[in-house]
């Protein structure tokens, strides 16, 4: 089992910047990539970014390509989701996921890949 708990969600101006956090436990991190997924009310759940397990390869949903970044941190065991220039349309509740993995390449960017999920963060954009 690994439980995975978010934070850094909040109320944010249009053009602003949140840093979301995601901290996992009980199991070895540097086993899983992690990624980062969203959903809006009515809306499917989103690929937002994600990370292999070495840390050296990340991928981007298009919509977030160039004002989002993804990193890791193994020695705190927490997975980082920088947010810049903020729109109203990146309102959502944000998912942090891992995923066991084979290859420290490999970045799976669908949903069902991903096999621990946590609680979720709201982010909301003002215009």
């Amino acid at each position: 089992q690994v439980q995975l708990v978010e934070s850094g969600g909040g109320l944010v101006q249009a053009g602003g910047s949140l840093r979301l956090s995601c901290a996992a436990s009980g199991h070895t991190f540097s086993n899983y990539a992690m990624g980062w997924f969203r959903q809006a009310p009515g809306k499917e759940r989103e690929f937002v970014a994600a990370i292999s397990k070495s840390g050296y390869r990340t991928l981007y949903g298009d919509s977030v390509k160039g004002r989002f970044t993804i990193s890791r941190d193994g020695a705190k065991n927490t997975v980082y989701l920088q947010m810049n220039n903020l729109k109203p349309e990146d309102t959502a509740v944000y998912y942090c996921a891992a995923a066991p993995t084979i290859a420290a390449t490999t970045v799976p960017i669908n949903s069902f890949q991903y096999e621990y999920w946590g609680q979720g963060t709201q982010v909301t954009v003002s215009s």
